[in-house]
């Protein structure tokens, strides 16, 4: 008998600590709600294209997940377009807006304090800010994306693993006049500078970054003018789907330059798969589309304070890419 108790005192403990440590599952445990939640959220670019797409399907993802209807916001990543989609968001008087750092803290600080003050949950995705997140994090401001200098570093390091050696030439072609948009392009120059690698700089101009067709004949001709070109560094999405195609344009085989990007654009996977393009940074746009209509949710409903996850671990090459690619395909990775 009295072993018969310990054997059953063994089994309480153990039933306790395994309920404490069982997953949230806010299905059961949500409090009913009286009407649906609205949330607004700047998606980025275009509807559907290669930087955008897994991002959205991350949030219908979560909405249909939490019962929110979804309101969908394509700025084309025009900073001016983010703010005024911002101000309309606001003026809807949602339960929620989740918004991009692209315009700067100067620019969203005061909106974000407005949008706060009349009880919408504001929190961001992709680019982040930093100031605002800490002033209001507590009323559930987060953030969900890449430390984006961490990216961009992972990225150059990647390139150099590919075969650069030190005194090879190297550029970096990206958004440089918004400071904003260069941190993470900063962290690929601050990697091949240490390896050794000498670095140029070229500007992406603003009808470049919305249509990045237009980048053909400029690399085209930088390559041209650059015979000893070792590699290409961007860190910008459609860039990168588009740089197998510059290479085409330039006569170059695949692996005759070293090419490091970021996302999985279908361009991009078969980039990656003829061995024109050496790694692209991952930064999981899904997660950066799941976990900010998450957040509102959490907050609206359980007071939970923003919470700063960080989206890009890692980065796909040819070595990974077949595993990858069918949820790429899916709009998924």
């Amino acid at each position: 008998m009295k072993r018969f108790f310990s054997l059953l005192t063994v089994l309480m403990v153990l039933t306790l600590v395994l309920s404490a440590f069982a997953p949230f599952a806010p299905s059961s445990a949500a409090p009913k709600a009286d009407k649906q939640l609205v949330v607004y959220m700047q998606m980025g670019g275009n509807q559907g294209d290669p930087s955008t797409l897994a991002r959205t399907n991350g949030a219908k993802a979560a909405a249909a997940a939490l019962n929110i209807k979804l309101i969908e916001q394509y700025s084309g990543w025009d900073s001016q377009k983010m703010i005024d989609q911002f101000k309309e968001a606001i003026a809807a008087k949602p339960d929620g807006i989740v918004i991009m750092g692209h315009p700067g803290e100067d620019a969203m600080g005061p909106l974000v304090e407005q949008a706060v003050g009349m009880g919408i949950v504001v929190t961001s995705g992709n680019n982040p800010l930093p100031k605002i997140e800490a002033k209001f994090q507590t009323k559930g401001f987060g953030y969900a994306g890449a430390d984006l200098h961490d990216g961009g570093y992972l990225t150059g390091k990647a390139m150099i693993a590919a075969g650069l050696k030190s005194g090879d030439e190297a550029l970096v072609y990206d958004i440089w006049h918004q400071e904003g948009r260069s941190v993470s392009s900063q962290g690929v120059v601050d990697a091949l500078t240490e390896g050794g690698i000498k670095v140029d700089k070229l500007d992406v101009t603003d009808d470049v970054d919305k249509d990045a067709s237009l980048a053909i004949p400029i690399l085209t001709a930088y390559i041209q003018k650059h015979p000893n070109l070792k590699a290409i560094g961007t860190q910008h999405g459609n860039i990168t789907a588009t740089l197998p195609k510059v290479l085409e344009s330039a006569a170059k085989k695949p692996g005759e330059i070293i090419v490091g990007g970021i996302d999985l654009s279908p361009a991009t996977i078969a980039g990656i798969e003829k061995g024109f393009i050496s790694v692209s940074f991952d930064q999981v746009l899904y997660l950066q589309g799941y976990y900010p209509v998450q957040q509102i949710w959490l907050t609206k409903n359980y007071l939970i304070p923003g919470l700063h996850i960080n989206t890009g671990v890692g980065t796909v090459t040819p070595d990974n890419i077949k595993e990858i690619a069918p949820l790429i395909e899916k709009g998924i990775r």
